[in-house]
């Protein structure tokens, strides 16, 4: 069992370095970043108990073109597929006595 989650572990680190040298250098001729819509929406929990979506508008995003996430963006077929933002909002519960 040690040896087949060493070699998956090795495996899975020669493809991310495959990856990461194929964005890197544009070894296929492509675009290395593309963009994506991502639509936006506050979801603020009020004191009251009731929940309000606000929508907060559309935005571009960069994503790369690759299986992993490289340089610090999603990959274009993970967020091609996210394009839904919440941004979660609580005003704070009516009974907690250390609001003030």
């Amino acid at each position: 069992m040690k040896r087949i989650l060493i070699i998956v572990v090795v495996l899975v680190g020669i493809l991310y370095l495959a990856d990461f040298l194929s964005v890197r250098f544009r070894i296929p001729a492509r675009d290395t970043f593309g963009t994506v819509t991502l639509h936006t929406c506050y979801v603020v929990k009020l004191k009251n108990g009731r929940t309000e979506y606000d929508y907060a508008g559309d935005h571009a995003v960069s994503c790369s073109n690759s299986v992993f996430p490289q340089f610090g963006v999603k990959p274009c077929w993970y967020a091609s597929r996210h394009t839904e933002e919440q941004i979660k909002i609580d005003s704070g519960t009516p009974n907690n006595p250390h609001l003030f």
